[in-house]
Parts: C-alpha cells; structure tokens; sequence
C-alpha cells in the first residue's frame, strides 16, 4: 500500500503540478454552474488544494479531503479564495461518511491512484455522500503509461466503458468529452465525465 504522506515528505508527487488541473479550467469555462449545485462540494484526494480553490474561486463552498496529513498541511498553508476547507480522511472509509452530504464530487487522480479492486467501493462512497440529483464530476486518467511502460501503478489505467459500468447502479452520465486542455504529457490520455445521482 501506499504511503502517500511519506511521498509528500520526501517530495515523489509526480502529479503535484503547481496548479489547478487544466481540464477542470476547461470544465469551468463550458459548463453550467448547475452541475455543482446549491450545497458544498468535495474534492476527494485532492493533495495541496489546487483544484479545490479553483473552485472555491468561483464561489462554490468546497472541502478537500485527503489521506496524506503532509498533503493538507499544505494546502491549508495557501491563502484562502473563497469558502474552502480542508480535512485529513478516507473517502473510502464509511465511519468518515457517517452523516456527510455534498452536492457534487470533483474527481481527479483520486480514482486512478486506489487499487482497481476497490472502485466499487468508491462509486458506492460517491452515491452515499451525493444527494440524489446532485453530480459526480470527473476528469479520469484512462492511459497513465506511455507504449512501452510497465502497468504497475498508481497510477492504474480506466476506461470509458468500465467507468459508465461502475457508477451505473447510482449514476447516470450525462455529458463526457475527452478534454483539449491537459496538462503537458497527457493530452488525449484523459476523460471528463459528469454522473448525475439518480
């Protein structure tokens, strides 16, 4: 397993870039504020923060969770943007659940870095902690390896037909589109794709 403050520690955050994902910029400027509803939104895994205060910078009452203590240190060591907050937890762990609701789930690099084994159990935490109606917005890394490249992960490849096959008990997808803005390296190699919770 793992340990994801230790790779935080000893600075191994491939996928700490310093700034917001690019496709959730994209996914700002194109799509409806609706899809983030009128409640708070969580960002699970979401390391320094970068996408959480992309969001909160548009007004939206954000919480970013992760695992890593290190992680959330420094995210909390930014200035605040709007209504964001920070919080050390599992997303996978029920108890952390218990009696929280959002009404929409920001998803990035969280999904592909679980073990594959385990993505029922996320698509279940998202269905539980979404309101019915609200969104699960996602931007999946589908081919993390360039040809060549051992699959070893994190993080581990997706793709589309299983992402649709995992929410589908809760979810219905509404829109999804391989992003043009992408971080250098990934274009192509990323999915955007928004659930809605039935």
């Amino acid at each position: 397993m793992t340990d994801w403050n230790e790779r935080y520690r000893k600075g191994e955050t491939p996928w700490e870039k310093g700034a917001p994902a690019p496709p959730l910029l994209e996914l700002l400027g194109k799509v409806d504020a609706e899809i983030w509803g009128d409640g708070s939104v969580l960002v699970p895994g979401c390391g320094t923060g970068h996408d959480v205060r992309a969001l909160a910078a548009k007004g939206f009452p954000v919480l970013g969770l992760d695992l890593a203590e290190e992680a959330i240190c420094r995210a909390c060591s930014h200035p605040e943007v709007g209504g964001e907050s920070y919080e050390v937890g599992d997303f996978l762990d029920a108890g952390w659940r218990v009696g929280k609701r959002f009404s929409a789930i920001f998803e990035h690099t969280c999904f592909c870095a679980i073990d594959p084994a385990r993505r029922a159990d996320y698509a279940q935490a998202c269905a539980e902690l979404i309101m019915p109606g609200g969104c699960l917005v996602g931007v999946f890394f589908l081919t993390p390896y360039d040809p060549g490249e051992e699959w070893t992960g994190p993080p581990f490849p997706s793709e589309m037909e299983e992402l649709d096959s995992v929410f589908s008990p809760w979810f219905e997808r509404e829109t999804a589109w391989v992003p043009q803005a992408a971080y250098p390296g990934r274009e192509g190699r990323e999915w955007l794709a928004v659930y809605r919770r039935r």
